[in-house]
């Protein structure tokens, strides 16, 4: 285990965890989605 010393972002990329379709779905549906119109609407 004589390896170099892992930096915070290498920590960060080895113990980030992937973003599934659902995350990425929700994510865009909120940046496109007015919500605020919408809840004020209903």
């Amino acid at each position: 285990m004589g390896g170099k010393q892992l930096g915070f972002r290498d920590y960060e990329q080895t113990t980030a965890k992937k973003r599934t379709k659902r995350e990425k779905c929700l994510a865009e549906m909120d940046s496109v989605v007015p919500w605020q119109a919408l809840i004020a609407f209903a």
